[in-house]
């Protein structure tokens, strides 16, 4: 039972892991189902016997090839959905049919105060192994630069992550277009996948898009986001790696803070796996050529930023990528070791 709030990527994650294992994923909106017959079943009568037997869902598998259940929304779900979820939680079988060896039961709930949502039975909760699923702005980067978000939102993102998830902010002015109806409208990660569909084509964002934008992740946000493209980096992550030294003079200038966020940038740019492999030995130089040119520039606080996130979990990938160069290597563990006695 993976637990947390809405819109951070349960179900996609669900979907995505075992899809990739060649599992047939079965996906249950039960918050929004009204009959325990979509999920177990309808009654039918037997004829050569005279008894009566529940035929198989449209979902059951036929054939014998296990399944991925995903029942979503558990805690919205009615009473009488969660008691038939009990059985099949319990022993994998629906009505008496079980479901082929292999397979695996997945739910997932909302946390949070601002839900409506219906208590769950200890004895069912106790069928599920729980965990909290708590992604954290760095992996949601991660994940935005490997499906292809728009770079503007990413960007937007680093500096603001607040406004990720919505966490303290207050959209609810009456005037407001996301709160009409006293309906109020708050970012959320899902949020932002789609504000990216919206945007991609759009070279500028004008006050309709703008507009477009609000009815998705809220006012406040909306208009946030359309101001900081106001002020892009000036040097993009891909650059610094590809064409380090054609755009050399413009890292020279870059201040302090610009270039912390360009730090995260290089390191999630890398672990996303976007450099190619025949330009693999080129990027690890020209990193190289960055460090040593923040060091030129006696930014040792930047260089420091940079080495101490490369010894986050979620960067696994970059620091296989750097172990590849010895010099680099090197220089990295230096710092790390400077850091460590500090």
């Amino acid at each position: 039972m993976l637990v947390g709030r809405h819109g951070i990527g349960k179900s996609q994650i669900v979907a995505d892991f075992f899809q990739r294992k060649g599992m047939k994923v079965v996906p249950f909106f039960l918050g929004q189902m009204s009959d325990p017959g979509d999920l177990i079943g309808l009654m039918h009568k037997d004829e050569p016997t005279g008894r009566s037997e529940f035929l198989p869902p449209y979902w059951w598998p036929h054939d014998g090839d296990p399944i991925v259940l995903f029942l979503d929304e558990l805690n919205r779900a009615r009473p009488e959905i969660l008691q038939s979820v009990m059985e099949l939680a319990l022993n994998k079988t629906l009505a008496g049919k079980r479901l082929p060896v292999g397979s695996v039961i997945v739910s997932a709930v909302n946390e949070g105060e601002e839900y409506q949502l219906t208590d769950l039975d200890p004895a069912l909760v106790s069928r599920f192994n729980l965990y909290e699923f708590a992604p954290t702005v760095d992996d949601w980067l991660i994940w935005a630069e490997r499906n292809q978000i728009d770079g503007r939102i990413t960007s937007f993102i680093q500096k603001n992550p607040h406004f990720l998830d919505g966490d303290g902010l207050q959209e609810a002015t009456p005037e407001r277009l996301d709160a009409v109806s006293g309906l109020i409208k708050t970012p959320d990660r899902r949020g932002w996948a789609r504000v990216s569909r919206i945007i991609e084509s759009a070279d500028q964002i004008d006050s309709i898009l703008t507009k477009l934008i609000a009815g998705v992740v809220g006012s406040k946000s909306a208009n946030a986001f359309r101001k900081s493209l106001t002020t892009p980096l000036s040097v993009t992550a891909e650059q610094v790696l590809l064409e380090f030294s054609k755009h050399r003079k413009k890292i020279e200038t870059m201040p302090l803070g610009e270039l912390l966020l360009l730090n995260e940038q290089l390191l999630v740019w890398i672990q996303a796996d976007h450099c190619p492999d025949e330009k693999s030995e080129k990027a690890r130089s020209h990193l190289l050529g960055y460090i040593k040119l923040l060091r030129k520039r006696k930014l040792d606080e930047a260089v420091a930023h940079l080495v101490s996130m490369m010894e986050k979990p979620r960067y696994e990938k970059t620091m296989a990528f750097v172990a590849e160069s010895v010099e680099l290597t090197q220089i990295i563990t230096d710092y790390m070791e400077g850091i460590r006695i500090e």
